[in-house]
């Protein structure tokens, strides 16, 4: 909640006194009374089959064949080129290399992991492998913005904001979506961005969770009580609204009034939320926090539940560092061995608490990296053919949904694109990708432009 002493003296100065500012305090406080939030909860389209998303975004581009797209074609042809191997004139001038990692199959459904995951494999009967995924672009920066908001050319609403502006959220003291140490550069805030939507609708960046006791910097006043912060806030909120209703087309200060709003409520809801010391010993050593290598993103899963079993809409975490070019087996094996127990714990946990039914869980980079290689030890960038995955909230259990060529190069059967996974991602939470619309410039704008298909076959 920021301090708004200055405010005040300003109003004051210019003949504002003690018996003003009781007078309008008090009519805020009557038409607060009647202010519906626009973050209130909304009818879907149809009917939903998840209620909130937590996005796993691991950002550079994980090797899918090393990972969840199991080519034992990379083997048998280790060192030629796909060209000499099968005539695909894809990745000209490299080498197929095989992965270094053992694939098996796991759970009652078989699906093919690598060693890399032994604590994921556990719960191999939860996913919904999508190993058809491509995207439109091999950069790094124009793949993650248009993983995050549909398109890489212009500036467009995030996945969260859009899911948001469709849904509200069901927790009025929490920001309806929250992005957990986002990505500073390669698009930075476009990734969590409401664009021309509402500016309600963007997302709520948490730099990280730094210890168990978790917490948002500035989140307590330690000057005012709350009756006093509640009158100032009425006084601020009734010259915002009517400015506000002066100048209806402002998102922005509509954003500015919903969120001091919010800052007031969040005082009482988020430092209780955040403090992990509340949950046992046992749910710390699931998610792998205390140790080392899991600690840091083991918080961040252990938040993201606890986010989502408060009714946050939208949840994002990102883990930074899969772009492997070179060191692929020593700096591969650390990411998956940093997010995988705790991965596998969230899912557990979900799932013993009766949320994982109706929280779809999704994992993925901007896109995977090339069978084919350069160098020895590093993969580079591939956006035609890479994997993904799905979990919970009405996606097929232990199930296997697309196809790359023999060596993973590129997507051919069930093709996933960015816009079909916007559009299926959207279709679980009960919007219609084509009536989830708002206009702006004269046209009617929405997450998938004029394309996308929702992959019904991989709905539960």
């Amino acid at each position: 909640m920021p301090m708004l002493r200055r405010d005040v003296l300003k109003a004051a100065s210019c003949g504002f006194g003690y018996l003003a500012f009781a007078g309008l305090a008090s009519n805020a406080a009557e038409k607060s009374d009647r202010y519906e939030s626009p973050l209130a909860p909304k009818s879907p389209h149809i009917e939903p089959r998840a209620k909130r998303i937590i996005f796993l975004c691991m950002r550079g581009g994980p090797s899918h064949v090393d990972t969840f797209d199991y080519k034992p074609e990379l083997e048998n042809y280790a060192g030629k080129s796909p060209g000499e191997a099968s005539g695909l004139n894809a990745q000209k001038g490299r080498k197929l290399m095989p992965s270094p990692w053992k694939f098996k199959q796991h759970g009652d459904s078989g699906l093919p992991i690598s060693e890399l995951y032994p604590h994921l494999s556990k719960q191999a009967d939860e996913l919904c492998l999508i190993n058809g995924a491509h995207t439109d672009l091999p950069n790094h920066p124009q793949a993650l913005v248009q993983l995050h908001t549909g398109s890489f050319q212009f500036v467009r609403p995030s996945m969260g904001a859009w899911a948001l502006y469709g849904l509200g959220t069901e927790n009025q003291d929490l920001p309806g979506f929250i992005t957990i140490k986002p990505p500073s550069r390669l698009g930075g805030a476009q990734n969590y961005g409401s664009a021309f939507l509402p500016a309600v609708y963007q997302g709520t960046k948490i730099d990280g969770v730094k210890s168990v006791d978790g917490g948002i910097g500035n989140i307590q006043n330690s000057q005012y009580d709350q009756a006093k912060q509640r009158k100032q806030l009425e006084l601020m909120q009734s010259l915002n609204r009517d400015l506000a209703s002066r100048f209806q087309a402002n998102s922005e200060l509509d954003g500015v009034i919903e969120s001091y709003e919010l800052a007031f409520r969040m005082q009482t809801a988020v430092p209780d939320l955040m403090d992990l010391t509340r949950e046992s010993a046992e749910i710390h050593k699931l998610y792998g926090i205390g140790n080392g290598a899991t600690d840091e993103f083991g918080r961040m899963c252990l938040m993201a539940r606890r986010f989502a079993e408060a009714g946050v809409r939208f949840i994002e975490l990102t883990h930074e560092g899969w772009d492997q070019h070179n060191g692929l087996r020593d700096r591969l094996g650390r990411n998956c061995k940093a997010t995988d127990q705790p991965i596998a714990g969230l899912i557990a946990d979900l799932k013993q608490r009766d949320l994982l039914k109706d929280t779809l869980i999704v994992w993925s980079g901007e896109f995977g990296r090339t069978p084919a290689v350069r160098r020895e030890d590093g993969r580079d960038h591939n956006a035609t053919g890479f994997s993904m995955w799905m979990a919970g909230g009405g996606v097929k259990r232990g199930f296997r949904y697309g196809a790359t060529d023999q060596f993973g190069i590129a997507a051919e059967v069930d093709k996933f694109h960015t816009h079909d996974f916007h559009a299926t991602t959207l279709h679980l939470l009960g919007l219609d990708h084509t009536k989830l619309t708002y206009r702006y410039g004269g046209r009617d704008f929405r997450l998938t432009d004029v394309y996308g298909r929702v992959a019904k076959d991989l709905l539960a």
